[in-house]
């Protein structure tokens, strides 16, 4: 078995520092805590067929990959509803 800090863990597959705490306290993850010169270290115990289940079970993100045109509407419509939002805030306080 492999030993790797979470920031290791996290920089090798991508993730967010704070999810693979998580992970680690959540107990999906195989870690144990080392004390190296008076402080706590966590490490992740890396394992084949462990690694397999998880990240099997990791959200993607992206769900479904788009092409750039539906990507464009998309971001499109996002900055349409962003508008109208700022549009609504903006008498709100002209009106206060």
């Amino acid at each position: 078995m492999k030993k790797v800090t979470l920031r290791e863990y996290a920089k090798l597959y991508k993730l967010s520092y704070f999810n693979v705490m998580k992970m680690a306290r959540n107990g999906e993850l195989k870690s144990e805590i080392v004390k190296e010169d008076g402080k706590d270290v966590s490490y992740i115990l890396l394992d084949e067929n462990l690694e397999k289940e998880v990240s099997d079970n990791r959200i993607e993100t992206e769900g479904k990959k788009l092409t750039l045109e539906e990507e464009n509407i998309m971001l499109k419509q996002e900055v349409q509803r962003l508008r109208e939002a700022l549009e609504k805030c903006n008498k709100r306080t002209t009106l206060a």
